[in-house]
């Protein structure tokens, strides 16, 4: 690893943080009163977006449970986030015991929960790596210890892209990460949308948004459901394409989940290195 879970990292508690503003939607403990602040903010102005936080997860598990079915056993998590119910290596290796999961965050708050991220199946492993994101070659250099990149893996990308502003910068990165990736591996996408339909208000995402910004906070960049779907562009999506993370493949219900301004995709690398 990057840097051992044992270490304690400086926490910035004086600005509001994305993950810990997550946490808080999703009625975590992780988070300070400057997150909760913004997070209260952001719900005066978006009130859907409490529900936004818990079907993003919701999409993580059915999204994983997917990926095992179709023999996925490797899984590379970055922008970890902040341990909750079911992170990916606890579906995963429910599904399948063998997984193998790699997380990366560069949140120190993240990096002194990691221990959480690390309790393994016997038959699988995971591991944790402090890092950016963006240097896309040291992530998977150091994922590689325990993944093999000579099999599919499933790069997960939830709710951090909407952080890299560049919508070139942002393809690049999901480009990069891709071409180290061996034909049959799965890119999983969530983030934070501005679409404006009968159930979203576009302009009241864009006012959430400046909210945290304006406070301090990590910036965000939300994109139109067009603009997530290119970030696909490498790959081939899988239906029903990119919606509203609340109508991805969704569970049996009596009535359709509302839409939530938080947008996801599945797509399959068939490709070639």
């Amino acid at each position: 690893m990057a840097q051992e879970p044992g270490q304690s990292p400086k926490i910035d508690t004086s600005v509001p943080h994305s993950a810990r503003i997550w946490d808080f939607w999703l009625g975590g403990k992780d988070n300070y009163p400057v997150d909760r602040e913004a997070g209260e903010a952001v719900l005066r102005v978006l009130p859907v977006i409490a529900t936004s936080a818990r079907q993003d997860r919701a999409f993580l598990g059915r999204a994983v449970r997917f990926l095992a079915s179709q023999g996925i056993r490797q899984y590379l998590d970055l922008g970890t986030g902040l341990p909750t119910v079911d992170n990916t290596h606890e579906v995963a290796q429910r599904a399948a015991p063998e997984s193998r999961i790699v997380y990366v965050d560069n949140d120190p708050l993240v990096l002194t929960h990691a221990r959480v991220l690390l309790t393994s199946s016997p038959r699988g492993a995971c591991d944790y790596i402090q890092a950016d994101i963006r240097t896309t070659g040291a992530v998977l250099a150091a994922a590689a210890d325990t993944l093999d990149f000579d099999e599919p893996v499933a790069l997960m990308l939830l709710g951090v892209l909407n952080h890299i502003l560049d919508d070139d910068q942002a393809r690049r990165l999901v480009a990069d990460l891709l071409e180290g990736l061996a034909p049959g591996s799965y890119l999983v996408i969530s983030h934070t949308c501005d679409a404006t339909t009968d159930e979203l208000d576009g302009e009241a995402m864009r006012r959430a948004v400046q909210e945290v910004m304006d406070r301090g906070g990590t910036p965000i960049r939300a994109r139109s459901p067009e603009q997530i779907q290119y970030l696909f562009n490498q790959a081939r999506l899988l239906e029903p394409g990119v919606v509203s993370c609340s109508r991805w493949r969704p569970d049996p219900s009596p009535a359709p989940l509302p839409e939530v301004p938080h947008y996801s995709g599945v797509a399959i690398l068939t490709s070639t290195r």
